[in-house]
């Protein structure tokens, strides 16, 4: 990251302002008052790419929002604070001095000033053109939220705010919340169930459960080839295809 090292190096500007410029003023800001020491204001701005600009506030957003999902019960847990530790590691893959810098912008936003909806707007104003980008940030909340057994209500709720403002689909969140086991509404899980959204038709309800119900019938996967050992999680599917369309006709009232 040629940000970071200009940041070690005391000769970068936190440009891009707003509640994430706040918290990694807060942050890196005896790094920022070095800068003061060794050249002027026109030689730090001339360092200052959008490369690094968008790298920066990738990292500053990534880390804030994490930080008060993981300290939305009121406090981080050891769990929590690991998976963010691994997604330093395994997913960004970034290296100790990388990762130091992480865990102070996670530490700073836990008190800093900004609410989560006002991080996650800005960064959704920066990233709006990388939507692999924030389908990954909402991978990795629903992660770190689960990672000490159980997703509560809040950061159920903050997460779902979140894609709110990026702007995914409904049917995404709903695969990631099951994914991780945090969806508490059992008829959201239906829909999940059946790969359909909650504003799906009641046509496209009836189509979704019709072709599932072929694909993944036991007698359909054996003449496929599969084994006897396989078969019983087949019928378990199976199973819960059928449920999952009888909550929703029940729901909806459908005959």
């Amino acid at each position: 990251m040629a940000w970071l090292g200009k940041l070690f190096g005391g000769t970068f500007g936190f440009m891009f302002g707003g509640p994430l410029g706040m918290i990694a003023g807060i942050a890196f800001g005896h790094m920022f008052d070095k800068a003061g020491d060794v050249g002027s204001t026109q030689t730090t701005r001339s360092s200052y790419t959008t490369l690094d600009r968008e790298q920066m506030l990738f990292f500053v957003g990534a880390f804030s929002m994490l930080a008060r999902i993981a300290s939305s019960d009121g406090s981080v847990s050891s769990h929590e604070r690991q998976k963010v530790l691994e997604f330093i590691r395994q997913d960004l893959r970034l290296g100790y001095r990388e990762e130091e810098a992480a865990m102070r912008v996670f530490d700073t936003a836990l008190t800093g000033g900004g609410t989560f909806d006002q991080f996650a707007s800005q960064f959704y104003q920066n990233f709006s053109h990388a939507p692999n980008i924030l389908q990954l940030m909402i991978d990795i909340f629903y992660r770190v939220a689960a990672a000490d057994g159980v997703i509560n209500s809040a950061e159920e709720e903050m997460i779902r705010r979140a894609a709110r403002i990026f702007r995914l689909s409904d049917s995404f969140v709903e695969m990631l919340c099951n994914r991780y086991g945090g969806c508490s509404n059992a008829s959201d899980k239906s829909y999940a169930i059946l790969n359909i959204p909650r504003t799906a038709t009641d046509d496209e309800v009836k189509r979704a459960y019709r072709k599932l119900s072929i694909e993944f019938h036991p007698d359909t996967l054996a003449s496929k080839g599969m084994g006897e050992e396989f078969l019983g999680h087949a019928t378990a599917k199976f199973r819960e295809i059928q449920d999952a369309y009888e909550s929703i006709k029940r729901e909806r009232g459908i005959r």
